[in-house]
């Protein structure tokens, strides 16, 4: 029982460790799927995080999206140019932008979020039997709650 418990702390923790190396291609081959498209994975957050959260200063959104401001506004130029999203005066200091996601961008977003489930949803479904299935949504909050803490 020790050494299954010791097995299990090197999986997580090593270097080189293999939850993190298969955390990192799912992201990869997600990513991949996302930017396979009119949206790229990055703009997709962006959409995800304004239509859950709601209008936002771009500085904002550069720090909740762990990126440059140079790269939120190139993102942001693009979403605007296709109108996903909007930029208007802030409310209480019309000196500074607010961003929002227009009903376009939630469109698209719900668009490629359904596409993206589809095609797990028929690997799964294909390539995994009930019980392993079982084990992967098991698997989901314990994932999440790590995300979080990273």
């Amino acid at each position: 029982m020790a050494s299954r418990d010791r097995r299990r702390r090197e999986l997580l923790t090593a270097g080189d460790g293999e939850l993190r190396v298969v955390v990192g291609r799912i992201a990869r081959r997600i990513k991949q799927l996302y930017d396979a498209g009119e949206v790229t994975f990055s703009e997709t957050s962006v959409l995800s995080r304004l239509n859950r959260a709601g209008a936002a200063a771009p500085s904002s959104l550069a720090i909740a999206e762990h990126v440059k401001p140079q790269a939120v506004a190139a993102i942001l130029y693009a979403l605007e140019k296709r109108g996903l999203v909007r930029r208007t005066p802030d409310e209480v200091d019309g000196r500074r932008v607010v961003v929002a996601i227009t009903a376009a961008g939630r469109s698209v977003l719900t668009d490629k979020g359904r596409a993206v489930s589809r095609r797990m949803a028929a690997i799964l479904d294909q390539e995994f039997n009930a019980s392993e299935r079982q084990l992967l949504a098991d698997a989901v909050p314990l994932l999440d709650r790590l995300a979080g803490l990273l």
